[in-house]
């Protein structure tokens, strides 16, 4: 089982597939609640860009998956995240690398994207204007208490939130630990990223009924020269949309 030793003494899992083409690398960074497999291998995508020729490295964040999984907030924090992005590519020796972020993944690439000098190519899926305007993900849809209440409830059939409800059968479907899920869920990033700062060509890839990515395009224009594709499905199922693939694939090996 490949894994590393983060900077702060976090085990992290990945997973990597050879290619065959001389492009670079693509990382796959999931969402919260899920992993490498739930979002990029069970969806396709692993196996298209793999058949596209390229090698391809999924990670799991702490917390998440297969990686360690501490239950103080201190280890915690998309930021810690990007970190942990940074020390996979250095532990694999990779001198370029495209990176794709869904969801919370999406604020550890956009944050990855304003440090590393790495990164030819970006692509964002699962956010918005809340990137922009709050910097994260967005909390006005899912608020600290609803979530709280989602990650706490003994019952799933107490959580009053739709929304709240719908991630917590998501953490029962995929074993998620509560707790370590609630120690990121208080420090989710609330700081300006500094967007501008980013040089790579990026890609902002939204599901039109996605909730959580309200508003793409304010978060494609705050990026120089950002495309934007907004596709079918709503925040879950956007990845497992026909068009998604296609979209993904066309931008990174364009």
């Amino acid at each position: 089982m490949p894994t590393f030793q983060a900077t702060d003494g976090v085990e992290i899992f990945y997973q990597s597939w050879a290619g065959k083409s001389d492009q670079p690398p693509v990382l796959l960074h999931h969402g919260f609640i899920a992993n490498g497999t739930t979002n990029w291998v069970l969806t396709g995508v692993v196996d298209a860009l793999n058949e596209a020729g390229r090698r391809v490295i999924a990670i799991d964040a702490r917390g998440h998956g297969q990686s360690g999984k501490p239950h103080d907030p201190a280890f915690y924090g998309e930021v810690r995240m990007s970190e942990d992005v940074s020390t996979l590519l250095d532990l694999l020796d990779v001198e370029t690398v495209d990176l794709v972020g869904y969801s919370m993944g999406a604020i550890v690439a956009l944050i990855t994207a304003t440090r590393e000098s790495r990164i030819r190519r970006l692509v964002v899926g699962g956010v918005g204007a809340a990137v922009v305007e709050l910097g994260g993900v967005d909390t006005r849809v899912i608020g600290p208490g609803p979530l709280r209440e989602a990650l706490d409830a003994e019952d799933p059939a107490t959580i009053t939130d739709p929304n709240a409800a719908g991630f917590r059968a998501f953490i029962d479907a995929v074993g998620g630990d509560r707790a370590a899920l609630g120690a990121q869920a208080q420090r989710m990033h609330a700081e300006p990223i500094p967007l501008d700062s980013i040089t790579a060509p990026t890609l902002v890839l939204a599901g039109r009924d996605d909730v959580l990515a309200g508003r793409p395009e304010v978060l494609a224009k705050a990026i120089a020269g950002a495309q934007l594709r907004v596709i079918d499905g709503d925040h879950l199922g956007a990845v497992r949309e026909a068009t998604f693939i296609p979209e993904l694939i066309s931008f990174l090996n364009g």
